[in-house]
C-alpha cells in the first residue's frame, strides 16, 4: 500500500473524532455519524475504471480499498463511487451522468458572466446559460465525492491534467467552478491531504490536538 502511513494516521483521526464528537456538532456528521461503508474491491474498483475508460487517482483508490466507500467525510460527507458521475447529488437518478472518459478541460478557475436578464431577456440569457454554462461538458472528467450542500459538489479529477486534485462545482450559484479553497486552502490539494485537513480541523473545533 502506497500512502500507508497517511491511512493509517487518517483511520487514527477518525475514530479520534468519532468518540469526541457523539454528539455530532461538527458541520454534516449527523448525516452520516462518522461510519464508513465497506471497502471496494479490486475487482470492483478495475470494473469501474474500465467501463468509465480511466484510472482511479492513486490516494483516492487507496482509500476506497483500505478505508471506505464513502460515509464519513467532509461536509455532508462522502459520496460511495456509484454515485460519483451523478450531476446533481441532490437527486440521486443514475439518468444524468457525467462523462468520466473525457478530460477535464480546466487548470485555473472558471467561470461566466452574463448579462443581467429581465423581462425582456429572461428566455435568452437562460439559454446561453444552459448552452454556455450548465453543459455537462464543463465537467467531464469529475467524479463527485461530496455535497457542500446549496447545490454546490465537491469533485476529484479522474481525467485530465489535474488528475487527482480537488476541485469545486459551484456553477448553482453562479460561482463557476474552481479549486476547493476551503479549510483555507491556498493551493492546490489531492485527497487524502484533503480528507485529513478535515480531520484536523474537526478535532481542533473539539479542542483535540
Amino acid at each position: 500500500m502506497k500512502f500507508e502511513q497517511q491511512i493509517n494516521r487518517i483511520k487514527d483521526k477518525l475514530n479520534r473524532l468519532k468518540e469526541a464528537d457523539q454528539d455530532f456538532e461538527i458541520f454534516g456528521s449527523d448525516t452520516h455519524e462518522y461510519n464508513l461503508n465497506p471497502a471496494k474491491t479490486e475487482e470492483e474498483l478495475m470494473k469501474f475504471e474500465t467501463e468509465n475508460q480511466i484510472t482511479l487517482p492513486d490516494e483516492y483508490r487507496e482509500f476506497l480499498l483500505f478505508v471506505g466507500n464513502g460515509g464519513a467525510g467532509p461536509y455532508y460527507g462522502l459520496e460511495p463511487l456509484e454515485h460519483g458521475r451523478e450531476v446533481d447529488l441532490d437527486y440521486v437518478s443514475g439518468k444524468y451522468l457525467l462523462d468520466l472518459s473525457k478530460p477535464f478541460q480546466f487548470t485555473e478557475p472558471w467561470n461566466v458572466e452574463f448579462e443581467e436578464a429581465d423581462d425582456d431577456n429572461y428566455e435568452e440569457i437562460e439559454q446561453q446559460k444552459i448552452e454556455n454554462y450548465y453543459d455537462n461538458k464543463f465537467s467531464n472528467g469529475l467524479l463527485r465525492i461530496s455535497n457542500f450542500g446549496c447545490g454546490v459538489r465537491m469533485n476529484i479529477v479522474v481525467n485530465g491534467k489535474e488528475k487527482g486534485n480537488i476541485w469545486v462545482d459551484d456553477r448553482t450559484n453562479g460561482n463557476g467552478i474552481f479549486p476547493d479553497p476551503y479549510f483555507d486552502i491556498t493551493d492546490k490539494i489531492t485527497f487524502l491531504d484533503w480528507y485529513e485537513l478535515w480531520l484536523d480541523k474537526s478535532l481542533k473545533e473539539k479542542n483535540i490536538s
